[in-house]
């Protein structure tokens, strides 16, 4: 199946990397439970995917808030992390997205826009072989207003030195595409990688 884009042309791709770049969403979800099962914290599937693009920070407050909980908010990000980095072995690629990765790789400069720490989006990128293919990544740590405020991706074009009107974003979130257009960027959608 491939993934049409809209009607160029474009001086700069700026991608999300969950679930657009790599399909981790599930490996994310993961270890999600695993972190969470030992302060009895429910996270829902669906919840988790209508989260999409949140920063992991933000989740666990949205969460002790929603259940009365106290999970301590840096603890519980470092923890799933771990157990992220231990799934990191099964990761795949999106193949639609990798196609114009390798397409338009040293055509146009490309950049991760992403709501992940900067560890999890290098973990996963190095685990694929792509870390080398991105002129910019920014983080969750890198600005203040998550998705879907444009802030990132107007960071992302900004660090490029390419006008925001001239990039495409590829996101897999309501959030995401949210974000691009509040940018002033076109963006293709890219279809959410659930397993069954």
């Amino acid at each position: 199946m491939s993934l049409p884009l809209p009607p160029g042309p474009f001086a700069a791709y700026l991608f999300d990397c969950d679930g657009t770049i790599v399909d981790s969403m599930p490996l994310h979800y993961l270890a999600w439970q695993r972190a969470l099962q030992e302060w009895g914290c429910e996270f829902p599937e669906d919840l988790f995917y209508a989260w999409g693009g949140r920063p992991t920070a933000d989740i666990i407050v949205a969460l002790n808030e929603q259940q009365g909980l106290s999970m301590p908010v840096a603890t519980v990000v470092e923890r799933r992390e771990s157990y992220y980095q231990e799934l990191l072995p099964q990761l795949a690629a999106v193949p639609e997205v990798l196609a114009h990765i390798h397409d338009a790789h040293r055509r146009v400069p490309f950049a991760v826009v992403s709501g992940s720490t900067r560890a999890s989006v290098t973990a996963s990128l190095s685990a694929l072989g792509l870390l080398d293919r991105f002129d910019v990544l920014v983080c969750a740590d890198d600005y203040t207003r998550a998705k879907p405020d444009p802030e990132a991706f107007l960071l992302a074009a900004e660090q490029l030195g390419v006008p925001a009107e001239s990039c495409l974003v590829f996101e897999d979130t309501d959030l995401g595409i949210q974000a691009a257009t509040a940018a002033g960027m076109a963006s293709v959608r890219v279809p959410q990688q659930r397993t069954p």
